[in-house]
């Protein structure tokens, strides 16, 4: 075991702790994340880093290169919030009023400032370390925008990793996987229009509220009778917004919805079905619609030599008994999806113990986990750049 890197990541455990309750208390959503940038860009400076920002808008990249080895290697963190009220009474709270890091993004963030600052001091390594600090992986956004800004042109790796803390898995340790991994997210907006008027008179108005009513019930038939039990698919609908006075038809309806698809085949016909069922509905309830499909998703595939190689690694660094490599997959979704699609590499989990599941308000980001993602990253550099 490689204890000496895990020793020189916990001396600077308090460091990480201020740094991550700095960031907790100030949150910023997806391309927003200016001040946070700001953060971010300025301690990797002080360690000596070689800092390009507004890759992808508000992404950095923070290079560090030594001795002449040419060999390079690309590590990933997300840095954005979520739109949620955080419920705890935490000392680093978050000051904003319904933004919240419930994701954990200022802990990865935080890991990967550790990192920096450790691999800058003890600078034993051989060739380029990359470090991707990425905006708006909750919208997915950033990773596609840090792309198709010339992320893998202007900065080149050899291969590239990341990885997300998750609740439910023991503190700790980290868990592995070869091929896909994380599910293909499509975060798609209906909007359904009908024709206001007063509640005491329906008959001269469309009421979209029916008609989204009916929709939503219609969607939940997709996977339970279009679906084959032995395949996976999620069809969520998470908000319906709708008017605002219990006497009025209003004029329109908004569902927002997340489609999750393992497989490429599967999601296309499950989107087929959201289309045909919208259009079905709305004609059937005398409403005009509109599909507003974001970003095309991304099964995430972890590549499987990559994987096998950053397992071992990580078990030369905290020991056999704190790595697995049989991690199930996850119906969640990431955009670091797309950065696998340019890059081999791998995603894996860092367990955040027994709390709340991430994007929930009572989540929190187990603080003792801050030592232990940095010693990875720092083993990672030191074993491939040797």
């Amino acid at each position: 075991m490689k204890t000496n890197i895990l020793e020189g990541t916990k001396a600077i455990h308090q460091d990480m702790k201020e740094w991550m309750d700095h960031m907790h208390q100030f949150p910023e959503l997806a391309m927003q994340e200016t001040e946070t940038a700001k953060f971010i860009a300025e301690k990797v400076k002080s360690f000596g880093f070689e800092v390009a920002q507004g890759i992808g808008k508000t992404g950095i990249v923070a290079s560090m290169t030594l001795g002449d080895n040419k060999k390079s290697i690309g590590l990933r963190a997300d840095f954005d919030a979520l739109p949620i009220q955080e419920d705890n009474q935490l000392a680093y709270k978050s000051k904003v009023e319904g933004r919240a890091h419930l994701c954990g993004h200022d802990g990865h963030t935080t890991m990967l400032l550790g990192a920096a600052k450790y691999l800058s001091q003890a600078k034993n390594f051989n060739g380029t370390v990359r470090l991707i600090f990425q905006p708006a992986e909750e919208t997915m956004q950033g990773g596609p925008a840090m792309i198709q800004d010339g992320l893998f042109e202007k900065f080149p790796v050899d291969a590239v990793y990341g990885m997300h803390n998750m609740p439910g898995l023991e503190m700790g340790k980290l868990y592995f996987r070869e091929g896909e991994t994380m599910a293909a997210v499509d975060n798609w907006e209906i909007e359904l229009t009908g024709k206001g008027s007063h509640g005491s008179m329906p008959e001269l108005g469309i009421d979209p509220v029916v008609c989204g009513a009916s929709l939503v019930m219609a969607l939940q038939t997709i996977v339970s009778r279009n679906v084959s039990p032995w395949q996976n698919s999620v069809v969520t609908v998470g908000a319906f917004l709708s008017g605002n006075a219990g006497n009025a038809v209003p004029q329109n309806a908004i569902l927002r919805l997340s489609i999750r698809n393992m497989d490429p085949q599967l999601r296309e016909k499950v989107l087929d079905r959201i289309r045909t069922m919208t259009k079905a509905q709305a004609e059937a309830f005398n409403c005009q619609y509109e599909i507003r499909e974001g970003i095309p998703g991304a099964v995430l595939v972890n590549t499987p030599e990559n994987t096998q190689w950053a397992a071992g690694v990580a078990r030369d660094v905290f020991g056999q008994e704190k790595v697995e490599d049989t991690l199930h997959p996850y119906m969640g979704s990431e955009d670091f999806a797309f950065m696998l699609q340019k890059k081999q590499g791998t995603y894996c989990m860092l367990g955040n113990g027994d709390t709340p599941m991430v994007h929930h308000p009572q989540y929190i980001f187990n603080q003792e986990i801050l030592p232990i993602g940095a010693a990875y990253w720092v083993g990672l550099t030191e074993a491939y750049l040797q």
